[in-house]
């Protein structure tokens, strides 16, 4: 196979998946968006429950840029204020590693079984049809995942794939390829899946696998920063505080990348499983930290990006 046509096969697969995650995600928030904003100014008011509603909600939109972007949204239309938000980006960054768990057991096999299933039901009216959409795009992103899987095989004979993963072999090379990597497909989920896809077939370590998976992690910010733009002062903080949250987890965490790659690897049946763990515990170590901490964390933010000042009645 000549470099060309495996360069846009790999490419074919990655757009299939990402789409297959959009139309998933946007299936969900179109029909449930008005359930969401209701959860959310209700159970945001305590920080527990907040941090599960955004760990949930991610789990099952399969996207942390998503519900991160909902939530500054929400802050800047004033449906919830500032701190209330904050739980809720913790949880959607743990929510997220449902994907990597999804991959790592192999699960792509069920694809065809949604695919069919969801398009069958999707002729239906009502709310069978709202269903069958969802499934459908669901199995879409397993089924993409397979042929990934396929289209990434023949790089074990690559001399260029194995020159690029001498490059990204140190903690902080495979950090920073991960961050661009998300920022380029903006989502977290697709370089999720492709990392893990690597792992399976061989062609990447646990260890730079890792690194990558959290590099990601602060890629995924960049969904939320662009969707607090065109929004109040309040959603730009919602969204400063998310990206100084997954720099803080970042730091923490990169110089510890060799020795939990190593303690991890042992621990794990598969190195997939390994990496898949490791995007647990770092998101999970991370958001509860933070979560602990979040009255000292919002007053930091206060002082970098204060609110604006409440204008006095005339």
């Amino acid at each position: 196979m000549d470099t060309l046509t495996l360069t846009f096969g790999i490419l074919a697969a990655v757009i299939l998946f990402l789409y297959g995650l959009q139309g998933f995600a946007r299936e969900v928030q179109a029909h449930g968006q008005a359930t969401l904003q209701a959860w959310f100014g209700k159970i945001t008011r305590h920080r527990v429950p907040g941090f599960l509603l955004g760990a949930i909600a991610t789990a099952v939109v399969q996207s942390s840029s998503a519900i991160s972007s909902i939530a500054v949204a929400l802050v800047g239309s004033g449906v919830i204020g500032f701190r209330q938000s904050l739980p809720v980006l913790f949880g959607a960054n743990v929510g997220t590693t449902a994907t990597a768990w999804l991959v790592a057991f192999k699960l792509t096999g069920l694809g065809p079984f949604f695919l069919v299933i969801g398009g069958l039901l999707s002729m239906l009216p009502g709310r069978m049809q709202v269903v069958g959409k969802s499934l459908f795009y669901f199995g879409f992103i397993f089924f993409s995942l397979g042929l990934i899987s396929q289209s990434l095989a023949p790089l074990q004979a690559s001399p260029a794939f194995a020159a690029w993963l001498q490059v990204v072999e140190s903690p902080w090379a495979g950090v920073l390829a991960g961050m661009v990597i998300t920022l380029a497909v903006q989502s977290s989920s697709v370089t999720t899946g492709l990392i893990i896809v690597l792992v399976q077939q061989g062609l990447m370590g646990a260890d730079v696998a890792i690194a990558v998976v959290i590099g990601a992690n602060l890629g995924s910010t960049g969904t939320a920063l662009l969707a607090s733009l065109p929004l109040q002062r309040e959603a730009h903080r919602a969204a400063l505080a998310n990206l100084l949250f997954n720099v803080g987890g970042l730091l923490l965490w990169a110089p510890f990348i060799p020795w939990l790659a190593r303690v991890i690897s042992g621990a794990m049946e598969t190195p997939a499983m390994a990496v898949a763990m490791a995007h647990v515990l770092f998101n999970l170590s991370t958001a509860l930290l933070f979560l602990v901490l979040l009255r000292p964390f919002a007053a930091a933010v206060d002082r970098l990006l204060p609110p604006r000042p409440a204008t006095a009645p005339a």
